[in-house]
């Protein structure tokens, strides 16, 4: 009986721990979409393009600071830096996405789409977030797939700064949409089943999830419903 009360104790202390782990990360989420906000609008006014002068190099440099990002996350997790240095990704972030704001809102029906895609993202992350919270099914097992769909978007877009080809751009908006969609799903399950219990590096990993899924259902609506009239 006693063993019995044990493994309760441990097993509703785990789930505790859990939910206050996903939680937080939930919390700190939505904190982080403020400096990516003021990231973004800050960027538009300065018209800033780290890509202007030299794709290749630009996209070097953001490999480079986005790297440097993550190593110090992940080496300050654990204390209230890893909650600065992820503040200080999500402000990054938002001046490397002020490009495509200023692109986008260069159409007439420009802040339209830029609502519908952040309606849209809502939309997305709500829907795999619950499903990965109340699915008795474990997607683990996606985690290698998804990360080699990364890998290819990856080279297909390093590509297309150099081919410039609508078609392509938007085939690969799609995919990444599919793809960073399904990692809502894997990286939410993660928390909810135990295998990731610091949420510095869930918010991280969750955000990372959103931003991409934004940017390409941004970029889409810009393909096929920016109106410049």
């Amino acid at each position: 009986m006693n063993q019995l009360d044990t493994t309760f104790g441990h097993s509703t202390t785990s789930l505790a721990t859990r939910n206050r782990v996903l939680r937080n990360t939930y919390w700190l989420l939505a904190l982080s979409m403020i400096p990516t906000v003021l990231g973004a609008w800050l960027g538009v006014q300065m018209h800033l393009n780290l890509f202007a002068a030299s794709p290749m190099i630009g996209f070097v440099l953001f490999l480079a600071i986005a790297f440097g990002f993550f190593y110090a996350i992940e080496k300050t997790k654990n204390s209230g830096w890893g909650v600065a240095f992820l503040l200080g990704f999500t402000f990054f972030m938002g001046l490397m996405l002020s490009r495509l704001i200023e692109f986008t809102l260069g159409f007439s029906n420009g802040a339209g789409l830029i609502m519908t895609a952040f309606g849209g993202t809502a939309i997305i992350f709500c829907g795999m977030a619950s499903i990965a919270t109340v699915s008795k099914r474990d997607f683990s097992g996606l985690g290698k797939f998804l990360f080699a769909g990364v890998l290819v978007i990856l080279v297909a877009s390093l590509a297309n700064m150099f081919l410039h080809l609508p078609a392509l751009q938007l085939t690969i908006s799609v995919v990444a949409i599919a793809i960073f969609s399904a990692y809502i799903l894997f990286d939410v399950q993660q928390v909810v089943n135990g295998g990731e219990t610091n949420y510095i590096s869930a918010t991280l990993a969750i955000y990372l999830d959103v931003y991409n899924v934004f940017a390409n259902l941004l970029s889409i609506l810009g393909i096929v419903g920016g109106n410049r009239d």
